[in-house]
Protein backbone atom coordinates (compact mmCIF):
# COMPACT_ATOMS: atom_id res chain seq x y z
CA UNK A 1 0.00 0.00 0.00
CA UNK A 2 1.25 3.42 -0.70
CA UNK A 3 2.13 5.69 2.05
CA UNK A 4 -0.60 8.34 2.10
CA UNK A 5 0.84 12.53 2.28
CA UNK A 6 -0.81 13.39 5.74
CA UNK A 7 -0.66 17.01 4.68
CA UNK A 8 -2.67 16.27 1.91
CA UNK A 9 -4.94 13.84 3.73
CA UNK A 10 -5.29 16.15 6.37
CA UNK A 11 -6.43 18.96 3.77
CA UNK A 12 -8.83 16.49 2.25
CA UNK A 13 -10.61 15.76 5.62
CA UNK A 14 -10.95 19.73 6.10
CA UNK A 15 -13.56 20.10 2.83
CA UNK A 16 -15.87 18.30 5.29
CA UNK A 17 -17.45 21.47 6.87
CA UNK A 18 -17.58 21.08 10.33
CA UNK A 19 -18.85 23.20 13.75
CA UNK A 20 -16.40 24.01 16.13
CA UNK A 21 -15.85 22.79 19.60
CA UNK A 22 -14.49 24.07 22.88
CA UNK A 23 -13.90 21.23 25.58
CA UNK A 24 -12.77 22.37 28.90
CA UNK A 25 -12.33 20.12 32.35
CA UNK A 26 -10.25 20.69 35.73
CA UNK A 27 -7.54 18.71 36.28
CA UNK A 28 -6.79 16.30 39.41
CA UNK A 29 -4.11 19.50 39.80
CA UNK A 30 -6.79 22.34 40.64
CA UNK A 31 -6.34 23.88 37.15
CA UNK A 32 -8.80 24.26 34.38
CA UNK A 33 -7.72 23.02 30.57
CA UNK A 34 -9.04 23.52 27.34
CA UNK A 35 -8.42 22.11 24.19
CA UNK A 36 -10.17 23.40 20.88
CA UNK A 37 -11.49 20.33 18.99
CA UNK A 38 -13.54 19.90 15.56
CA UNK A 39 -13.86 16.33 15.66
CA UNK A 40 -17.28 15.95 17.23
CA UNK A 41 -20.43 13.61 17.37
CA UNK A 42 -23.81 12.85 18.35
CA UNK A 43 -24.06 9.04 19.61
CA UNK A 44 -27.09 8.35 20.90
CA UNK A 45 -30.41 9.51 22.28
CA UNK A 46 -31.16 6.63 24.51
CA UNK A 47 -28.66 6.86 26.40
CA UNK A 48 -28.19 10.86 25.61
CA UNK A 49 -23.82 10.30 24.34
CA UNK A 50 -21.72 12.05 22.30
CA UNK A 51 -17.88 12.16 21.09
CA UNK A 52 -14.85 13.78 20.72
CA UNK A 53 -11.38 12.93 19.20
CA UNK A 54 -8.51 13.85 21.38
CA UNK A 55 -4.50 13.16 19.98
CA UNK A 56 -2.64 11.72 21.75
CA UNK A 57 0.51 14.13 21.72
CA UNK A 58 -1.90 16.91 23.22
CA UNK A 59 -0.25 18.69 26.12
CA UNK A 60 -3.40 18.01 28.29
CA UNK A 61 -3.80 14.18 26.96
CA UNK A 62 -3.30 12.67 30.65
CA UNK A 63 -5.54 15.21 31.77
CA UNK A 64 -8.92 14.23 29.88
CA UNK A 65 -7.78 10.55 30.04
CA UNK A 66 -8.80 10.82 33.72
CA UNK A 67 -11.19 13.45 33.96
CA UNK A 68 -14.65 12.44 35.09
CA UNK A 69 -16.09 15.38 34.15
CA UNK A 70 -16.07 17.61 30.98
CA UNK A 71 -18.09 20.49 29.00
CA UNK A 72 -18.38 20.63 24.81
CA UNK A 73 -19.02 24.07 24.21
CA UNK A 74 -20.05 24.67 20.32
CA UNK A 75 -18.95 27.57 19.35
CA UNK A 76 -20.92 30.80 17.99
CA UNK A 77 -20.09 32.61 14.77
CA UNK A 78 -18.53 35.43 16.85
CA UNK A 79 -16.12 33.58 19.12
CA UNK A 80 -13.57 32.66 16.68
CA UNK A 81 -11.18 34.24 19.24
CA UNK A 82 -11.58 31.90 21.59
CA UNK A 83 -11.24 28.60 19.11
CA UNK A 84 -8.08 30.60 18.20
CA UNK A 85 -7.00 31.17 22.43
CA UNK A 86 -8.06 27.68 23.22
CA UNK A 87 -6.41 26.19 20.35
CA UNK A 88 -3.13 27.79 20.64
CA UNK A 89 0.02 26.04 22.55
CA UNK A 90 1.53 27.32 25.75
CA UNK A 91 -0.51 30.23 26.91
CA UNK A 92 -3.29 30.60 28.97
CA UNK A 93 -6.01 29.57 28.00
CA UNK A 94 -8.40 30.90 30.40
CA UNK A 95 -7.20 34.02 30.34
CA UNK A 96 -9.37 37.01 30.15
CA UNK A 97 -12.74 34.39 30.19
CA UNK A 98 -15.83 34.51 32.20
CA UNK A 99 -16.59 30.63 33.43
CA UNK A 100 -19.85 29.36 35.15
CA UNK A 101 -18.90 26.29 37.15
CA UNK A 102 -20.44 22.87 36.46
CA UNK A 103 -20.32 19.10 38.53
CA UNK A 104 -16.98 18.11 39.28
CA UNK A 105 -16.35 22.27 39.38
CA UNK A 106 -15.50 21.86 35.32
CA UNK A 107 -15.54 25.25 33.94
CA UNK A 108 -18.24 26.28 31.18
CA UNK A 109 -18.26 29.18 28.90
CA UNK A 110 -20.67 31.17 27.93
CA UNK A 111 -22.04 32.65 24.61
CA UNK A 112 -21.74 28.99 22.76
CA UNK A 113 -24.51 27.79 20.05
CA UNK A 114 -25.06 25.00 22.74
CA UNK A 115 -23.54 23.32 25.74
CA UNK A 116 -22.97 19.77 27.08
CA UNK A 117 -21.97 18.66 30.33
CA UNK A 118 -20.82 15.33 30.23
CA UNK A 119 -19.58 12.42 32.47
CA UNK A 120 -16.65 10.55 30.89
CA UNK A 121 -18.53 6.98 29.98
CA UNK A 122 -15.95 5.10 27.56
CA UNK A 123 -12.74 5.56 25.51
CA UNK A 124 -11.32 3.73 22.57
CA UNK A 125 -7.86 3.98 20.97
CA UNK A 126 -8.40 5.09 17.64
CA UNK A 127 -5.18 5.48 15.81
CA UNK A 128 -3.12 8.62 17.08
CA UNK A 129 -6.12 9.63 19.15
CA UNK A 130 -8.13 8.76 21.90
CA UNK A 131 -12.25 8.77 21.11
CA UNK A 132 -13.88 10.18 24.30
CA UNK A 133 -17.67 8.94 24.46
CA UNK A 134 -19.44 11.43 27.02
CA UNK A 135 -22.74 10.45 28.84
CA UNK A 136 -24.49 13.89 28.45
CA UNK A 137 -25.84 15.01 31.86
CA UNK A 138 -27.41 18.52 30.87
CA UNK A 139 -27.35 20.81 27.82
CA UNK A 140 -28.33 24.15 26.87
CA UNK A 141 -28.88 25.82 23.36
CA UNK A 142 -28.89 29.38 22.66
CA UNK A 143 -30.28 31.49 19.82
CA UNK A 144 -26.63 32.30 17.72
CA UNK A 145 -25.16 31.16 14.34
CA UNK A 146 -22.49 28.52 15.16
CA UNK A 147 -18.80 28.97 14.06
CA UNK A 148 -17.78 26.75 11.44
CA UNK A 149 -14.37 25.38 10.18
CA UNK A 150 -13.81 24.28 6.47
Amino acid sequence: MATLDTRALRNAFGAFATGVTVITTKGADGKDYGLTANSFSSVSLDPPLLLWCLGDKTDCYETFQNAEYYAVHILADDQQNLSNQFASKGADKFAGVDVERGPGDIPMLPGSVARFVCKAAHKYPGGDHVIHVGEVLEFSQGEVEPLLFH
